[in-house]
């Protein structure tokens, strides 16, 4: 799966996402950078690298498998197949992008 595509895919569900005031990063290691801005009705999906009050770490491949129910979230950081680095209890609260 492509950025772009992968982009398009959190773009979808962001929009029945409320908005929370806070930005989440997803660095996908190299592959790109997808920034939730939830500070905007609805949140917004870019691929700019801007400041976020949270990061997920992560491969392409996992989080993919996020995505698509094959790889557990908890399980993954866990791992060590997902790293967070700034709001936990934000990171804990993105379960929906993940269903």
């Amino acid at each position: 799966m492509s950025l772009e595509d992968i982009t398009t895919e959190i773009r979808t569900k962001a929009e029945t996402m409320e908005a929370n005031g806070k930005k989440v990063k997803i660095d996908l290691k190299g592959e790109g950078i997808i920034l939730i801005d939830g500070t905007t009705t609805p949140p917004t999906v870019s691929n700019d690298d801007a400041d976020a009050d949270v990061t997920l770490i992560v491969s392409e491949e996992n989080f993919e498998g996020l995505m698509d129910g094959s790889l557990n979230p908890q399980m993954a950081f866990m791992m060590g197949k997902l790293k967070i680095d700034g709001d936990m209890g934000l990171a804990l609260k993105l379960g929906d992008l993940f269903s």
